[in-house]
């Protein structure tokens, strides 16, 4: 994926929003934080959100419903993302491993399908809650 693609208003102002969080952020949250710059509906948000993941520029957090950008410039999101959440501080960090990739990659399961995406979430505690 091009991370340089251009950016049409609402997504650079959400981007903007996403990358500056120290968190991962709800669409709601977002929402809010954006009004004032003229993103008055959900489905504004919600369109540059989806645009923005496909472009590789965000993650979704599942477990959290939540967005974080994206900070590996190696990072192949419509193949394989993965992350690791702490259970007490619930800071989220992008896992960048080239052995993780390679082994996703090529991983099939007992009937032989072949996936093409993935979304990981490792739960733990970092090292500043142990």
């Amino acid at each position: 994926m091009d991370k340089q693609q251009i950016l049409s208003k609402n997504q650079q102002i959400i981007f903007d929003l996403i990358d500056k969080s120290s968190e991962p952020l709800k669409a709601y949250t977002i929402l809010f934080n954006v009004q004032k710059k003229g993103i008055k509906a959900p489905l504004q948000v919600y369109r540059a959100l989806d645009k923005l993941v496909e472009m590789g520029k965000i993650h979704k957090i599942e477990s959290r419903n939540a967005f974080i950008a994206c900070h590996n410039s190696s990072c192949q999101v419509s193949k394989a993302t993965a992350f690791s959440i702490c259970e007490i501080c619930e800071k989220v960090t992008e896992i960048s491993s080239v052995s993780l990739s390679k082994y996703l990659t090529n991983f099939k399961d007992k009937d032989g399908m072949k996936y093409s995406k993935y979304n990981l979430e490792f739960f733990g505690l970092c090292k500043k809650c142990r």
